[in-house]
């Protein structure tokens, strides 16, 4: 966690003591944004600027009103079998699940949740690369099962958050990620958050669909 300079490596070096000491695992959340503040001895804005550099390595997973997690450990993708999923299984559950619980987060989402999809489409639309849109992509979707605040539904979620960093998903990303591809893809993650941001369940669930069915098309290039 050398990547930073100043106040923030110290926040760096900080975070890489607090989850060492403590044994966090993938999942586990870090102390706040007040806490490390206080800890080490540095303004807020470096402790921001630190969690950022650690959200875009993928380290980090932050959630508006949440707070900031252990990301999934990138090592760990099989089950105990050895197997993992394919793009096709991956897709498959994603169209089973994510359509289907946008009316619960249509109900349930807080201001907080609707600041977290916002950051996340902010975050899509400035990313420069496939990995960094895949890493907002990523968040962006779990965001929608967060704020179904159904602690079943975020933990599916989570499961399908871990099966999208495996190596062969990232290579289909990178091999059809264009800037074309790249402004279509905001563009429907921006229906999707004004359909919640309106309160439109049917809407919603809609966008999601339609989205994830533009998704299997250019990834696996078949239709449902």
């Amino acid at each position: 966690m050398d990547l930073a300079v100043g106040p923030a490596a110290v926040v760096l070096k900080h975070v890489e003591e607090v989850i060492n000491a403590g044994g966090l695992k993938p999942g586990d959340r870090l102390p706040t944004e007040r806490d490390l503040a206080a800890a080490t001895g540095v303004g807020r804005a470096a402790v921001r600027d630190a969690l950022q550099n650690l959200e875009s390595r993928g380290i980090v997973l932050r959630h508006v009103g949440r707070g900031t997690f252990i990301a999934p450990d990138e090592t760990a993708r099989a089950d105990a079998s050895g197997h993992q999923p394919s793009p096709a299984e991956i897709m498959a559950s994603r169209l089973v699940l994510e359509p289907e619980l946008m009316p619960l987060a249509v109900a349930s989402a807080t201001g907080a949740d609707l600041e977290e999809m916002e950051r996340c489409l902010r975050g899509g639309e400035q990313a420069d690369s496939s990995e960094e849109f895949e890493r907002w992509d990523t968040a962006l979707h779990h965001s929608f099962a967060v704020a179904t605040h159904n602690s079943v539904l975020i933990n599916v979620s989570s499961m399908l958050l871990e099966a999208r960093r495996q190596p062969i998903w990232g290579g289909l990303k990178r091999r059809s990620f264009n800037p074309e591809r790249h402004r279509c893809y905001c563009t429907e993650h921006e229906q999707i958050v004004a359909a919640v941001r309106e309160r439109d369940p049917q809407a919603a669930r809609d966008a999601m669909r339609d989205h994830l069915q533009h998704v299997r098309r250019v990834l696996l290039g078949d239709n449902l």
